[in-house]
């Protein structure tokens, strides 16, 4: 049964207690979340107003944001609440929930980062940095976006066209199709 068909109104919010273990609704909208979030200037919706939606049960609203796939989860919204609410805490259990209930990302490049991010993983079991962007610059139509710094790292050896792989790549392999399988028994 949908969050939104379950006859409470406050279904969403106390699902989102229930994962995060953090109860929104002391939140004060003060805006330091949104103030000291590096990430931002690239969400389309600020944090505090994550929290907001989540206060007045927008469930739809929240979970097909780009911003619970942007969040870094660097902590910094959670230290700066002065109502210590753990703001990253609950965008993990945003992006959980929407996992859960297969909510489509949208259009969220942080998605087709991780991704591809993972692919490189489970292909050499460490991440191949140049070919992780190029193929994120030409997903996002981009491609010649951070050129100038590529060039710059290659030159001072902080970057290389070949990828490094580790000796044991069986072992990471392992460990995705384990993944799959735990999250499949759920």
């Amino acid at each position: 049964m949908s969050i939104l068909n379950s006859g409470n109104i406050h279904a969403f919010r106390n699902r989102i207690k229930e994962l995060s273990g953090q109860d929104v609704s002391h939140c004060i909208q003060c805006g330091k979340c949104s103030a000291g979030c590096p990430i931002s200037p690239e969400m389309d919706l600020q944090p505090n107003q994550v929290i907001h939606l989540i206060q007045v049960n927008d469930r739809d609203t929240v979970l097909r944001s780009s911003t619970i796939w942007l969040c870094a989860s660097c902590q910094t919204c959670s230290v700066r609440c002065p109502d210590r609410i753990d703001v990253a805490g609950v965008m993990d259990s945003l992006r959980k929930l929407a996992l859960e209930e297969k909510v489509p990302p949208g259009e969220a490049p942080g998605v087709k980062f991780n991704e591809l991010f993972l692919d490189s993983i489970r292909k050499r079991g460490r991440v191949n940095e140049m070919e992780t962007l190029l193929q994120f610059h030409l997903a996002t139509h981009q491609p010649f976006k951070d050129t100038y710094l590529g060039l710059m790292m290659l030159a001072k050896r902080k970057l290389s066209f070949s990828g490094r792989k580790i000796k044991e790549v069986k072992k990471i392999k392992e460990i995705f199709q384990n993944s799959k399988r735990i999250l499949h028994e759920k």
